[in-house]
C-alpha cells in the first residue's frame, strides 16, 4: 500500500511541476490559477510521501520520489511543451526509470 502512495506522490510532483510550466507561460488570473494548482499538488504529494515514509526507508523513498517525479515531468516537457527529444535524453530517462524500478526490486 505504501509504494501505492509512493507513486501517487511521485504523480502529484509531476503534476506541480506541470502548473509550475504552464503558470510561467500565462499572465493575470489565469497564472494565478496555475499557482494554485502547483500548491494544491505539492501539498498532496509531500502529504503522501511523509505517508509512505512511515513504513518505507527514507532514502529509498525519495530516490523513488524524485525518480518518477523527474522520468514524468521530462515526458510533459516533451509532450505539452514541445521540449527536444533526443537519443541522449531517452537513454538517461530510461536508465532512471530502471533504478527506480531496481530500488522497489531491493526494498524489503
Amino acid at each position: 500500500m505504501n509504494w501505492i502512495l509512493l507513486v501517487l506522490a511521485g504523480l502529484f510532483e509531476v503534476g506541480f511541476a506541470l502548473c509550475l510550466g504552464k503558470a510561467k507561460e500565462t499572465i493575470g488570473s489565469e497564472m494565478y490559477l496555475w499557482y494554485t494548482g502547483f500548491v494544491i499538488n505539492l501539498g498532496i504529494s509531500m502529504g503522501l510521501l511523509i505517508k509512505a515514509t512511515q513504513t518505507l526507508p527514507i532514502g529509498t523513498a525519495y530516490a523513488v520520489w524524485t525518480g518518477i517525479g523527474a522520468v514524468g515531468t521530462v515526458l510533459v516537457g516533451i509532450v505539452l511543451f514541445k521540449d527536444p527529444v533526443n537519443f541522449w535524453r531517452i537513454f538517461f530517462i530510461s536508465t532512471l526509470v530502471c533504478s527506480v524500478v531496481g530500488l522497489k526490486v531491493i526494498s524489503h
